[in-house]
């Protein structure tokens, strides 16, 4: 049986008002719906390719019985009305200038041990990469699992970039674009467990998580994903020295 959350008011309002919307606008291409567990508390991982993605993935865990919680910047509940609709539908602020990143997690732990399905972005916005593959993510889905002991569901997706890219105003609705969103098995992070929770090992355990995510992609958009992932602060240094070159 799928797992029952109590999902409130504004959480069924953005279903009831996005949904039509995304059905008349997008088709879909949905693969691997049998990898996610319908019960039990889950952690999602999805590459980030647009500022529609939440609502794409979203739609895709919502309608095989997983409706999500999010990770969402603390800012965002600052002001209203996004502060209403956010606090309303539950979701989990996190302040990504703790001094205590373990700390910052606690409200999802005890989401997972409730048996919900929490859906994390660990790129943090939309990927800088050229060719749109995974960045170099953030630690704190690695993190998570590892506190929690929820398995980690990689999800990958493509097509929202073609609607509305990155910094892009304006959305391109039409001709309809087709949502690509597959779900892969749990990803296996057995050699971590029971190790002491260190950078270097929460930064092996988060590439081997993206990795499965990008190789999901790759599934959807065909080609090989990198063996590194772009570094938007290594890129920046690189051509700001380039520039200096060029201007000495």
């Amino acid at each position: 049986m799928p797992q029952r959350v109590h999902l409130g008011f504004w959480y069924r309002l953005v279903v009831v008002v996005a949904k039509p919307l995304l059905r008349l606008f997008t088709k879909r291409d949905v693969r691997g719906t049998e990898n996610v567990p319908r019960e039990g508390g889950i952690i999602v991982v999805a590459n980030h390719v647009s500022e529609l993605d939440p609502f794409m993935v979203g739609e895709f865990l919502y309608d095989v019985g997983r409706p999500p919680r999010f990770l969402a910047k603390k800012q965002l509940f600052a002001k209203a009305p996004v502060k209403w609709v956010l606090e309303g539908a539950r979701q989990i602020p996190v302040d990504r200038g703790s001094a205590d990143a373990a700390q910052a997690l606690d409200a999802a732990v005890e989401a997972l041990r409730q048996g919900e399905c929490i859906l994390i972005y660990p790129e943090g916005s939309a990927t800088r990469d050229p060719e749109l593959w995974p960045m170099k993510s953030r630690t704190g889905a690695a993190r998570l699992a590892l506190l929690s002991g929820a398995p980690v569901i990689p999800v990958a997706q493509w097509g929202p970039q073609q609607i509305l890219p990155y910094k892009a105003r304006k959305p391109k609705l039409l001709p309809r674009t087709t949502i690509s969103v597959i779900a892969g098995p749990p990803v296996d992070l057995s050699a971590y467990a029971g190790k002491p929770v260190t950078a270097e090992l929460l930064r092996s355990a988060t590439t081997d998580i993206m990795r499965a995510v990008a190789a999901l992609l790759a599934q959807l958009r065909g080609g090989v994903p990198p063996e590194v992932f772009y570094d938007p602060q290594q890129a920046a240094a690189a051509a700001a020295l380039e520039a200096q070159k060029e201007g000495a």
